[in-house]
């Protein structure tokens, strides 16, 4: 890394917005793996895909990212979830426009180990240097979603109240139950793929934002990282964008869950952000760890750590979303965080690839993929 003269604090955050927008605005991105339309292997096109993909008005924006078979979409700052992941929507239909397919999963079901190819980005290219072998092992995907801070102190609160719901998120989001065309025993393998990177984990609980400047700055400099962005936990404040941003849900075929999830994570946010939390007994790091490797091993069969017991996946949600299901109502979100129950009755992703892999085996599992990825909100 070239030399850098600005003071530590200044290098490691370089920018705070918070308070730059209001009503706890949403911003919400998805990594998704294109594939080729017939056989539905990793189809290491995103450049040449995104040359051609055409962003309709007002839909967000659509960039490469580290692997060259993923795209990212990004919704524009959004005032209820529907309006985010509906922008999503149409992005994926501009992206089929193009001729390309893609699904949405943590991982490709089958794609081969080593079966990578980078995008040559500088950002791209110093992940790489740094990771090395890790990221040579196959792409994973994931859904972000940002909620809009009104200060730094609430970001913070709203961090202690998400850092609770985490293990939850990820049950819920499980995605990736094959890897390397094998049954990986995990409903989410992305999970622990991911953990296998550096300063990819579940933060401990800040106590102010000063606290959390503090840990960011030690960080950057025994990593002698660029900034802020290059530490992937589950769950962060994002001050250059005001935001507060889980990281930790595979990336949704379904539209319709990952609109459950992201009214989730809002409501969650705007509460804790409001009263401060976290709500149920607080956890410990590794508690919140552990019960982060049981919901990825188990999605919503689990039993994760909360309000100080081994409780059911289904137990936990519901509880989760009567705790928020007033401010949900109040930011607009009170359909979408239904979707939530609808997923708790009909199963998650993990549960509907396992079917489809029961019925026909790994082409009935892509084909699956595939075809709920393509259909629409």
């Amino acid at each position: 890394m070239t030399h850098d003269d600005r003071p530590a604090r200044e290098r490691a955050i370089p920018e705070i917005r918070f308070g730059t927008s209001t009503g706890f605005a949403l911003g919400v991105e998805e990594e998704l793996l294109l594939v080729d339309p017939v056989t539905h292997a990793l189809s290491h096109t995103a450049v040449e895909t995104l040359e051609r993909l055409v962003v309709p008005a007002g839909a967000g924006s659509a960039h490469p990212d580290t692997y060259a078979a993923l795209v990212e979409f990004a919704s524009p700052v959004s005032a209820t979830a529907v309006d985010g992941v509906g922008a999503l929507d149409r992005l994926r239909a501009a992206l089929r426009a193009t001729g390309a397919t893609a699904i949405g999963a943590g991982i490709h079901p089958d794609g081969a180990r080593g079966d990578v190819v980078h995008h040559p980005a500088p950002r791209y290219a110093a992940i790489h240097d740094q990771l090395r072998g890790l990221l040579r092992r196959t792409p994973t995907a994931a859904l972000h979603v940002h909620v809009g801070m009104p200060d730094a102190e609430a970001a913070i609160r709203a961090c202690t109240a998400l850092r609770e719901l985490l293990p939850l998120l990820q049950a819920l989001a499980a995605a990736s139950p094959w890897w390397h065309g094998a049954d990986s025993g995990l409903q989410s393998a992305r999970a622990q793929l991911f953990r296998g990177y550096p300063r990819a984990d579940i933060p401990r609980a800040w106590s102010s934002f000063e606290d959390y400047v503090d840990d960011v700055v030690a960080v950057v400099q025994a990593g002698d990282l660029p900034d802020y962005t290059f530490l992937w936990a589950d769950l962060r404040p994002h001050p250059r964008l005001g935001t507060v941003e889980v990281r930790a849900m595979d990336a949704q075929p379904s539209l319709r869950d990952a609109l459950g999830l992201t009214a989730l994570v809002r409501a969650v946010a705007a509460q804790g952000a409001r009263e401060g939390g976290p709500w149920p007994v607080p956890s410990t790091r590794e508690a919140l760890e552990e019960s982060s490797f049981r919901a990825a091993r188990d999605g919503l069969a689990a039993t994760l750590w909360h309000d100080g017991a081994l409780r059911p996946v289904p137990e936990i949600a519901r509880w989760w979303t009567a705790r928020v299901r007033d401010v949900a109502a109040e930011l607009g979100d009170a359909d979408a965080l239904a979707e939530i129950e609808r997923l708790l009755r009909d199963g998650g992703s993990a549960d509907r690839q396992r079917a489809a892999h029961a019925r026909g085996g790994m082409p009935a599992l892509l084909a699956h993929l595939a075809a709920e990825t393509e259909t629409p909100l």
